[in-house]
């Protein structure tokens, strides 16, 4: 077709190094074993989860933990909960625990809150592996709230701690922090932002802004991707969400186009550099 698009990745995008982490402890593994389970879906990304399950590694839910026994179990950057460790004691299990230092950290935290007996409000998504393994941390009593408008009707004490899940903006915690004080409650606000994710914010703007169009390389999955292709759109109007090169297409672009592929913490690379090489053949 000709139409000579000239595509660049985002150098600041792909995998955090939670995730890196966590893929080269299971392909270490994959290599020495043959195979590999792991607890939940290693990334929110097909195309890297297919890739890894080509080698062996074998995706179990938290239902099936109780039936294994004497294996070994890779444990992903979000973290788990404290039970799934109890479970592993309990069946022999070795587990092989790539949780993201600063997920960890977050979960001392919290649990330390926990046990000096104060009350634990948490800024996450319901359902997310990381807010569940937070949750644990309390015993399921933190309440958890996605969005501000959640807790109109419930009965909150006068002071608690304010935590958040690691992947959420910056801006909307204290935002939120802001109006809970603005309602007279007492709030210790613990700001636990990994600034690997929010320092991508930033640069991702600016990144986005440089071309005619952008292409946010992401799975559908991933809330980090979610909240990033907003900040491209909101920076570029004319900017494409894709999961795979093949839901790109030609009409998307005009001759000479430049164009911008970034993704969120949950892209591989290589994903980014089927979509340019895909965009190039244009």
């Amino acid at each position: 077709m000709g139409y000579n698009l000239q595509v660049t990745i985002d150098k600041d995008s792909g995998f955090c190094f939670g995730v890196v982490y966590a893929i080269d402890m299971a392909e270490d593994i994959l290599e020495q074993d043959g195979y590999l389970y792991c607890l939940g879906d290693i990334v929110h990304n097909d195309e890297e989860v297919a890739r890894l399950k080509a080698k062996g590694l074998r995706i179990i839910g938290h239902d099936s933990l109780p039936e294994l026994k004497n294996e070994k179990v890779l444990i992903r950057a979000h973290g788990e909960a404290p039970e799934t460790y109890r479970i592993a004691l309990e069946n022999n299990i070795t587990l092989i625990d790539a949780s993201c230092p600063v997920v960890l950290k977050l979960q001392n935290r919290v649990k330390a809150s926990y046990d000096q007996q104060e009350k634990i409000l948490i800024y996450g998504k319901h359902g997310h592996a990381e807010v569940i393994g937070l949750q644990g941390q309390t015993n399921g009593d933190a309440i958890v709230f996605q969005d501000i408008a959640e807790l109109d009707n419930v009965e909150l004490p006068d002071s608690f701690t304010l935590y958040s899940q690691t992947t959420k903006s910056t801006d909307k915690f204290y935002a939120i922090k802001e109006e809970l004080l603005n309602r007279g409650y007492q709030v210790n606000a613990n700001d636990t932002i990994c600034r690997q994710v929010s320092n991508r914010y930033d640069d991702l703007g600016d990144f986005a802004r440089k071309y005619d169009k952008v292409v946010f390389v992401s799975g559908k999955k991933s809330s980090n991707g979610r909240v990033l292709y907003e900040v491209c759109l909101k920076s570029n109007p004319n900017s494409y969400f894709v999961s795979d090169p093949a839901e790109l297409n030609p009409a998307m672009f005009n001759a000479g186009d430049t164009v911008g592929v970034c993704g969120a913490t949950s892209t591989p690379m290589w994903l980014m550099e089927q979509v340019k090489g895909v965009l190039e053949t244009y």
